[in-house]
């Protein structure tokens, strides 16, 4: 038993080390602030001889890290920016039609370098080839478009 007051601070070491690996398997961050409370036991029995004391800030250092310390970071980690894949990421893209496209009359668009075929955004609408269109939506494979307006002089 003097052995383990004597080296207290092995014994919270590899308890950390034994909850980082367990949060390496679980990745929902409660064993780690339990990891962080073993450290803060492993500081504490390097100053204080007593394992009940170290033990106590090891405890009390646990809940605080779950209670204010993990909702926190939880919440950080699930309001990222929005991913878009897929066609979705050409949405607002802008390109010059070639040839004149209406709803009865589809046509093709070039967009960031793919061939997409395309039709008008507004089905009454017909526009012109040359017309600079931007992306608004897409319909399975079909970009909708609508022309851009421009400030003539």
């Amino acid at each position: 038993m003097d052995w383990l007051s004597e080296n207290a601070w092995a014994v919270w070491l590899g308890i950390a080390a034994f909850l980082g690996i367990a949060e390496l398997v679980s990745l929902d961050l409660v064993f780690a602030m339990l990891a962080v409370g073993a450290i803060a036991g492993l500081l504490t029995s390097l100053v204080v001889d007593s394992v009940v004391v170290a033990a106590l800030v090891a405890g009390v250092t646990s809940f605080a890290m779950l209670a204010l310390v993990r909702p926190s970071v939880i919440h950080r980690l699930h309001s990222g920016p929005e991913l878009r894949v897929g066609p979705q990421t050409l949405l607002g893209v802008q390109a010059v039609l070639p040839t004149t496209i209406s709803a009865l009359q589809p046509g093709r668009v070039k967009l960031d370098g793919e061939d997409w075929s395309a039709r008008p955004y507004d089905e009454s609408l017909t526009i012109p080839a040359g017309t600079l269109v931007e992306v608004f939506a897409f319909r399975g494979v079909t970009a909708l478009v609508h022309p851009v307006p421009s400030i003539e002089p």
